[in-house]
């Protein structure tokens, strides 16, 4: 039987997580007093063997809605684990910035600070939480997730039983003259290149097309760029890893997000494509702007 803990911070989606697994076939509690956890877990386990092999298992929520009853959810699972209880620890997390936005957008009040700031709450309950991500067996961050990529993972993880991927890399194309995307952690600058822009059967077609993918790739600089971008990337990604970063994006842009950015993206996509350890995905983010401004 799976019996799985979900938790993680406040605003992180775990009500949506909680939902997705229950489509899934999982019996789902939420906030479950921790004094009653040891005895659900037994009676889980005792009822598993009629269940059925046929039935996912069991998924609660545990968070800081337990309030000082947290500090002893450390000692109830290790008392779990001493009885054989296995269990998965499930941690949403996301970034500061997007919580603080979601509350405003929701006009919630955080749970630790309701009648002070968002933030000033989010910095305590990440302190009480430590010990749970820290034990965590899969961390998932949702600040730029879209809801069917979140239900995808949880997929992977516990239907498709796939291994699981604890850092996830995005390599997105940009414009400059849109501006650097905010949750870019590595820029990289391709203007350097020839520009297709200035070339007429070039201009109206994008890094997507073979035209300019061959017209880009003609450049010595162009190869050269990206092995030594890969072999960069190949050596920080086990170092994001061990300092448990879960989430990766790799920004290149040129001035439209069109041309150069496009192709050098989906390039560096394809060298990143054989390591099997990360998640990986790509996204265009101007690519059809300059269309959109009748450019």
């Amino acid at each position: 039987m799976e019996f799985v803990i979900l938790t993680g911070m406040s605003g992180a989606g775990k009500s949506q997580a909680l939902k997705m697994m229950e489509d899934m076939g999982f019996l789902c509690v939420d906030n479950l007093p921790i004094p009653l956890l040891e005895k659900f877990a037994d009676l889980a386990y005792q009822s598993a063997p009629a269940s059925g092999s046929g039935e996912m298992g069991v998924a609660l929520v545990i968070d800081i809605r337990n309030g000082d009853r947290l500090g002893e959810l450390e000692t109830i699972l290790e008392q779990m684990s001493d009885l054989g209880r296995s269990y998965k620890i499930l941690f949403l997390d996301a970034e500061d910035s997007v919580l603080v936005k979601r509350y405003k957008e929701t006009r919630r009040s955080h749970p630790l600070a309701p009648n002070g700031r968002v933030d000033g709450g989010i910095s305590l309950e990440r302190e009480k939480l430590g010990f749970l991500k820290s034990q965590a067996d899969y961390i998932i961050d949702t600040s730029h997730l879209l809801t069917r990529e979140l239900n995808a993972q949880l997929r992977n993880i516990f239907v498709n039983k796939q291994t699981y991927k604890s850092l996830n890399i995005m390599v997105m194309s940009f414009g400059f003259k849109y501006g650097i995307p905010a949750d870019a952690d590595l820029v990289f600058d391709v203007r350097f290149l020839p520009n297709p822009f200035y070339i007429d059967n070039l201009k109206p077609l994008t890094g997507e097309d073979e035209e300019v993918q061959n017209y880009v790739m003609g450049f010595e600089d162009s190869h050269v760029f990206l092995s030594k971008l890969k072999d960069m990337i190949e050596f920080l990604l086990p170092r994001y890893t061990s300092e448990g970063k879960t989430q990766l994006v790799i920004a290149i842009g040129c001035t439209g997000g069109k041309h150069r950015s496009v192709t050098l993206a989906n390039a560096l996509y394809d060298k990143l494509s054989t390591l099997k350890d990360y998640g990986l995905r790509k996204e265009h983010r101007d690519i059809g702007k300059d269309a959109l401004r009748g450019k």
